[in-house]
């Protein structure tokens, strides 16, 4: 409710203060979603602060949030990714006003337990992202949001009936009961396979998977850098939260049929999305392939777990818990890179890897901290990269070794598109252009120093974030098992 509250607080001050009103209620927010943190116990499996109220009896659907390791890790990541959103651009009130209600509607999709509230909030966060797109994007901007909204309203589309159907057969949308009937079959014959197929396809669109990907490069080169930064950084995770949360533990037995064929698609996205990085001139198409890349990191290890439960515990807990800690360390890494990308943009007015070079002799600054933002991604030991890159790999080739194996191509060639950037960027005579080219001002130190300190953090000691979600991800490899 506070960054709502936010959202109508902007419409009765002077527009000039939209984004300082705008921060302030994102603090609000930051410090509510602390106090979660602080009362959530670590030690505890299952939901917890629950709130459920009568909702739509008629149908089934309840005013029902809670969270668990999973929620609450993603809804500090909302916490963190907003405000620096809001401080990577400038902002006109109506931007901030949507940013605010999509941050609400971000927590909102994080914690719902019901799916009419969870679908209604999934809703209410692609309408702010398709008008910010369509109203402040780039050159490009009205193909890429007709195209973003369009794959994604028909993808919700297909969730939607999906989920009827489940309701007319079992008369429940409350997750907990769903997931206690998918463990023997939640539907039977026809019926289950549309109803997965469904509920696949608006999820893998959202992720987004191969071969469901083609709107992201266009969405993610259009949107604004703040937008693009919150669209990577956290509406891509509601994919990926929606199969953690929806379709494995609702249909196993559908999963443990096609396995093979879901790590295949999942394999697809780790290596051809950094190949077709690598052919890239546009740094923001760079990253944006470069995401779908990471996203595939975790497709790789819940298919894993999720369609050969044969695996032993430990190895499943090893691939959750490398899967959940890619998520947070995406999101922070990759907003990161859109923020740097940005900076770029802004000074130059162009974003080509072929407009810039020798930078290093003229902002060493900026090219350090988009050196480590670039090596994070990479995952290179000591930075929030390595971690879940690496648990996802170890538990995953202990469970699907040669799919696993195949994945390490992804990681080569991502090294390739990165060093690529990093020579082209950095190294090399000093571009024309380039040379009246400012270092990092005050304000853009403030803002990128602290996330590129959190990546060595969470690199260096790595537990505090494992603290939050250990006891979920035991829970689940129960599940899976």
């Amino acid at each position: 409710m506070v960054p709502l509250a936010g959202a109508l607080a902007l419409f009765t001050a002077p527009a000039r203060n939209a984004r300082p009103i705008a921060l302030l209620f994102n603090a609000l927010a930051a410090l509510d979603a602390l106090a979660l943190w602080q009362h959530f116990d670590i030690r505890t499996a299952g939901l917890q602060l629950v709130e459920r109220h009568t909702w739509i009896p008629a149908v089934g659907a309840e005013y029902l949030v809670g969270i668990d390791g999973l929620s609450l890790l993603l809804v500090l990541l909302t916490s963190l990714i907003i405000p620096f959103a809001f401080l990577a651009q400038r902002m006109e009130r109506g931007f901030c006003a949507l940013m605010l209600i999509m941050q609400s509607a971000l927590y909102g999709t994080f914690t719902a337990q019901n799916f009419v509230l969870w679908f209604l909030f999934y809703e209410m966060s692609l309408i702010p992202a398709f008008l910010l797109m369509k109203i402040w994007g780039g050159e490009n901007r009205d193909r890429a949001a007709t195209k973003f909204f369009l794959y994604t309203f028909l993808g919700s589309v297909a969730m939607l009936l999906g989920f009827l159907g489940i309701y007319l057969a079992r008369g429940s949308f409350d997750f907990a009961t769903l997931a206690g009937l998918g463990k023997n079959g939640l539907l039977s014959g026809k019926l289950a396979w549309l109803a997965f197929a469904g509920i696949f396809l608006g999820l893998a669109v959202k992720v987004p998977l191969f071969p469901f990907h083609t709107w992201l490069p266009d969405a993610y080169e259009s949107a604004p850098t703040g937008v693009a930064m919150v669209l990577t950084g956290l509406l891509s995770k509601m994919g990926v939260y929606g199969f953690v949360r929806l379709l494995l533990p609702l249909f196993p037995n559908e999963i443990g049929i096609i396995g093979p064929w879901l790590l295949a698609l999942a394999i697809c996205s780790i290596v051809f999305a950094p190949l077709a990085a690598w052919a890239q001139s546009d740094l923001k198409r760079m990253v944006a392939y470069l995401s779908v890349n990471h996203l595939g990191y975790c497709m790789l290890g819940l298919f894993a777990v999720a369609a050969l439960p044969s695996g032993a515990a430990i190895d499943t807990q090893a691939a959750l818990s490398g899967v959940f800690m890619q998520i947070f360390n995406h999101g922070i890494t990759a907003a990161a890179l859109f923020y740097l990308v940005g900076l770029l943009e802004q000074r130059r007015g162009l974003r080509g890897i072929g407009d810039f070079g020798g930078l290093m002799q003229r902002t060493p600054l900026l090219c350090g901290w988009m050196s480590v933002a670039m090596f994070s991604s990479l995952g290179l030991p000591g930075l929030n990269g390595f971690i879940g890159e690496f648990l996802i790999f170890k538990g995953s080739f202990a469970i699907a070794a040669s799919f696993t194996a195949l994945a390490v191509i992804g990681l080569l060639v991502t090294a390739i598109v990165f060093m690529r950037a990093m020579q082209a960027l950095f190294s090399g005579p000093l571009a024309e252009n380039c040379s009246a080219f400012p270092d990092l001002l005050p304000r853009e130190k403030i803002t990128i120093i602290p996330v590129t300190l959190l990546m060595f953090a969470i690199g260096v000691a790595p537990q505090f974030v494992f603290n939050i979600f250990n006891t979920t991800v035991v829970q689940m490899a129960r599940l899976f098992g």
